[in-house]
């Protein structure tokens, strides 16, 4: 806990802004490792703190037949080999409240995934809060564009508006921004 604590405070010091980043599913071990030795090149050169972002399982896929990702045991595994190779946090998401003490043991931030959230945000942080985590931030999903808008731009054919939108919202001021990244 102490860590997560010192590297929440890192991250709201973090000038201009912290980095989130990293694929949306651990495809395998030696995508990840790419993905993590090339994020944090960039954000190495360009000076922002990173925290490296991958999921072991991804539940709430539109289709049944998707892939998910390698499950929580060998997801784990992969991720806390990448934590110690690149000397870089890691986030991952989990679907179930049962599955945060194992992950928090790798993971040093847990993300509630945007389909777990949909609600109103300042009763979720306290529920957090009250659970003990005084450490809780909070990722705009889309509500500036609303939600179905927002994953469209991300996923439905509109991606050379990300650029504009990141750099819109480093203008006023994010404290971080969050990318899944392939």
């Amino acid at each position: 806990m102490e860590s997560s604590a010192l590297l929440f405070d890192q991250l709201k010091a973090a000038d201009p802004f912290f980095l989130l980043a990293g694929p949306n599913v651990i495809e395998s071990e030696e995508h990840i490792f790419r993905m993590a030795k090339q994020i944090k090149a960039i954000a190495s050169k360009v000076g922002l703190p990173l925290v490296f972002k991958s999921s072991f399982d991804k539940a709430n896929r539109t289709s049944s037949k998707s892939f998910r990702g390698p499950g929580m045991v060998e997801g784990l595994k992969i991720l806390e080999k990448v934590k110690l190779a690149y000397d870089i946090p890691i986030l991952t998401d989990v679907h179930k409240t049962i599955l945060c003490e194992a992950v928090g043991r790798v993971a040093d931030i847990i993300q509630i995934p945007a389909f777990l959230c949909r609600q109103v945000m300042v009763n979720s942080a306290e529920k957090i809060r009250l659970a003990g985590n005084p450490n809780v931030m909070v990722c705009e999903r889309g509500t500036m564009f609303g939600y179905i808008g927002w994953w469209s731009v991300a996923s439905g054919g509109l991606g050379e508006l990300i650029p504009c939108i990141a750099r819109t919202a480093v203008a006023v001021g994010v404290d971080g921004i969050f990318m899944e990244v392939q």
